[in-house]
């Protein structure tokens, strides 16, 4: 056993040289970080010039939010000096003086008075927005002009009065408005959105109730659309008429009962009645035979008889 693990675990001599040489070579590989600056010089950064513009930053930052205020720069100690505003200051103007109205001048023209672009710009959003100025004083409120530039402008303003009109001799007739009336039968969504009260859920139900009947033979059939408030077909019922009395009907000699379940006054029940009648008793003579059907009253018979038609065919 002895000689089987010496055999195993013992190297030769070129084996040691071996091992001894990639030994030395990682431990020169972790030495060289640490070794590099020593060969490699590095550049002096100056982080003076950086600190200026640093400061250039602050002062530029800083004098946005000042008024009237003159900024000095120390470059010794990299700080921002404020001058306060001086009373006294006298501000230079430019622009050609004339008389004008400023209701009426237009962009060119108060620049060419020297205005800075982004006070013409306030003028005239005022302006547009229906200000108007009715005396000289008034330009002193635009926001953005110096009180000195103001009483600079004062005396050259000519705001032109418009005539008055003397109404008391003149008589007006009292336009009364007469809203119009739609024909419930052939108005879409946009039409019937127009009544008060009727938004476009309400005004998709009326249209699908419509075509679910076959059209409206009175005004009145309105009110019975789901969801439809009595309060709203107050107010709408004098503003709808039927023009078009085209009624789609439906032969009950030959409709199946998928086709009569499906209309509002029929349903399922009143159809399979008229069905079985229909196949006990054979094809209706006429659309009164549908009183024969025990379930069927005169008030539903007045209901469903305008929707329904007879023919062999």
């Amino acid at each position: 056993m002895k000689e089987f693990i010496a055999s195993y675990l013992a190297f030769t001599k070129k084996e040691r040289t071996g091992i001894i040489t990639l030994l030395l070579i990682i431990f020169a590989l972790i030495l060289t970080p640490f070794t590099y600056s020593f060969f490699i010089p590095q550049p002096n950064i100056d982080s003076r010039q950086f600190e200026k513009e640093i400061a250039a930053i602050k002062i530029k930052t800083a004098g946005s939010d000042q008024t009237y205020a003159k900024k000095e720069f120390d470059e010794n100690e990299y700080s921002n000096h404020y001058v306060p505003y001086q009373k006294n200051y006298s501000p230079t103007f430019t622009g050609q003086l004339f008389t004008f109205d400023p209701n009426t001048l237009s962009p060119e023209g108060w620049k060419k008075l020297g205005l800075k672009e982004k006070t013409i710009q306030t003028i005239q959003k005022y302006l547009s927005k229906g200000g108007k100025f009715y005396k000289p004083e008034d330009i002193s409120k635009i926001w953005g002009l110096q009180p000195s530039e103001a009483e600079r402008l004062q005396p050259y303003i000519e705001i032109q009065q418009k005539e008055t009109v003397n109404f008391e001799n003149k008589k007006f007739e009292k336009t009364v408005y007469t809203p119009p009336i739609i024909d419930i039968n052939q108005a879409d969504t946009s039409t019937l959105i127009a009544l008060p009260g009727i938004g476009s859920k309400l005004a998709q139900r009326i249209i699908t109730f419509r075509e679910k009947l076959g059209g409206f033979y009175k005004p009145e059939q309105v009110a019975e659309t789901f969801g439809l408030p009595d309060s709203i077909y107050q107010k709408i019922k004098t503003r709808v008429t039927i023009n078009n009395t085209a009624i789609r009907q439906i032969n009950i000699n030959t409709a199946t009962i998928d086709e009569l379940k499906i209309h509002p006054y029929i349903r399922y029940n009143i159809g399979n009645l008229i069905i079985q009648y229909r196949n006990q008793h054979g094809n209706f003579n006429t659309i009164e035979d549908i009183k024969k059907i025990m379930l069927i009253d005169e008030g539903t018979y007045n209901k469903i008889h305008r929707y329904l038609k007879v023919s062999s065919n």
